[in-house]
């Protein structure tokens, strides 16, 4: 897929690049929107970690990589259009995502029944009592997946360079979920520049393709018989880790068998936005988002656990009084049901940019955002960054800070404290009450002459930036980026 992303990237160059210069001529008269192709390069690596694993119901190891290259060419087809390609793959591993079958056989259950959770299994297990733990990465289908995306857009200019129209289109696709989106804005700019409106409308036409917890998957594709496919052969425990009998009256099963029937989410977005220059120093912008989501909200991979049922699990009975620490290494408890949310949810948030420079050497950029929807949410999103120039302004120091916190979603209870009576429920920390701090530091170069040069493209610019990220549930994170920016002469 990488290599696609690539030759389409490198065609669309060389068809931009022809159209600059058989256009030169027709053009003179006016200045271009872009002058030649730029491309760039862009590559992040993130590490996560905590104890809070969605897919096993709010308890878990969380430990996530993820490394995404992207490349972004913008080509100039005449003096006022341009078209821009971005492209990339996200490449991750995710001890929470792994769980999704905690029992294969390469993976937690050392030797236990091998169930990727694929469509059209439930075929007889190898051995008895497989093993697992949600704090034990296991390794079928979900534990690494490939996200591949590529958006393409398209602005025209006005002659006067006030009037600025786009339209985009965009596509994306990972191991459980496809994506496809449209969109398009206007932007008009207003006294000498200095005023800038604009309105962009966005819709996502996404589906599912749904993979559930194995234990449920298997129970439902077996006939709801504890007797037949994973469960065959495979001693079920209770809380006391005292072996059941399948055929009685106190057994496991799912408390709702019900799986995704509508497998389509879609997301409607419309945004505007304004923007005033105050002075030589200072820029003030708002912004404004109303967003509408409709469908299957719910990710159908993650567990939710009742406290008004019976425990039941499977594997090591004496590790059952220690199961949410990690000493638990080899058993794991079967999900009651799997996340269900509400079928719609309105979301607006509505921010400001303020941005003053001081002097010539330092300047201030702040953002402040607040959001709310009608899942209970709230959320305040407050950042800083002080770009500090050096050596006569090639090299920009920037360091940044990011506070944010909202509160519970009313669907939202931890592990194996919900009550079976509700209608939504959920143990995903994402919609938990809590606040997090980011702090980070970037070095940027620019050239605007791009003296350096590889082949014929000239380098820009070039960007490198860490930044640290704390929650207050426990989860820490790190991410480090670098970008290059190059011109295509």
């Amino acid at each position: 897929m990488r290599k696609g992303f690539i030759i389409v990237t490198f065609l669309f160059s060389v068809f931009g690049f022809s159209q600059v210069k058989s256009k030169d001529s027709m053009d003179t008269y006016k200045k271009r929107v872009l002058e030649s192709t730029e491309l760039d390069f862009l590559v992040s690596y993130y590490t996560q970690d905590g104890n809070h694993a969605s897919v096993t119901g709010g308890i878990g190891d969380e430990h996530l990589t993820d490394i995404t290259p992207t490349i972004v060419v913008a080509i100039p087809m005449n003096a006022d259009d341009v078209l821009t390609v971005d492209a990339g793959i996200s490449a991750y591993t995710s001890a929470s995502s792994s769980n999704l079958d905690p029992f294969d056989a390469s993976g937690a259950s050392a030797g236990g029944y091998d169930d990727d959770d694929d469509e059209g299994n439930g075929g007889n297990n190898n051995t008895v009592n497989p093993m697992g733990s949600p704090w034990v990465a296991s390794s079928g289908a979900s534990a690494q997946d490939i996200w591949g995306g590529v958006n393409v857009s398209y602005s025209h200019s006005s002659d006067d360079r006030n009037s600025i129209w786009s339209v985009n289109a965009a596509f994306a696709t990972e191991y459980d979920y496809i994506s496809t989106g449209f969109g398009g804005g206007y932007t008009k700019l207003f006294n000498e520049k200095n005023t800038e409106l604009s309105i962009k409308g966005q819709v996502y036409l996404d589906a599912w393709q749904p993979r559930y917890p194995t234990e449920i998957d298997s129970y439902i594709e077996a006939g709801e018989s504890l007797n037949n496919g994973f469960f065959n052969g495979v001693d079920i425990l209770d809380q006391n880790g005292s072996v059941i009998n399948k055929n009685g009256v106190n057994v496991w099963s799912p408390f709702n068998t019900a799986l995704i029937t509508d497998k389509a989410r879609n997301s409607y977005t419309l945004s505007l936005g304004f923007s005033q220059i105050l002075s030589k120093h200072a820029q003030f912008s708002i912004f404004l988002d109303v967003v509408q989501q409709k469908g299957w909200l719910a990710n159908p991979m993650q567990r939710v656990y009742f406290a008004d049922r019976a425990n039941y699990y499977v594997g090591n009975a004496s590790s059952i009084p220690s199961y949410t620490s990690r000493n638990n290494k080899d058993v794991f408890h079967l999900a009651d049901d799997i996340e269900r949310l509400p079928d719609s949810r309105f979301k607006i948030p509505i921010g400001a940019r303020f941005n003053y420079y001081i002097n010539e050497v330092v300047s201030l950029r702040t953002y402040y955002r607040y959001y709310f929807d009608d899942w209970g949410v709230n959320s305040h999103t407050l950042s800083l960054e002080l770009p500090i120039k050096l050596s006569q302004g090639k090299f920009t120091l920037y360091p940044t800070y990011r506070f944010y916190n909202q509160t519970a979603a009313d669907y939202f209870a931890p592990y194996e404290t919900h009550i079976s009576a509700s209608e939504f429920y959920t143990s995903d920390y994402d919609l938990s009450k809590f606040n997090s701090n980011q702090y980070g530091l970037g070095l940027r170069y620019t050239d605007i002459f791009t003296k350096f040069k590889i082949f014929n493209l000239g380098l820009k610019s070039f960007d490198l930036k860490y930044s640290s990220y704390n929650r207050s549930d426990g989860l820490k994170a790190g991410i480090i980026s670098t970008g290059f920016k190059f011109i295509l002469d």
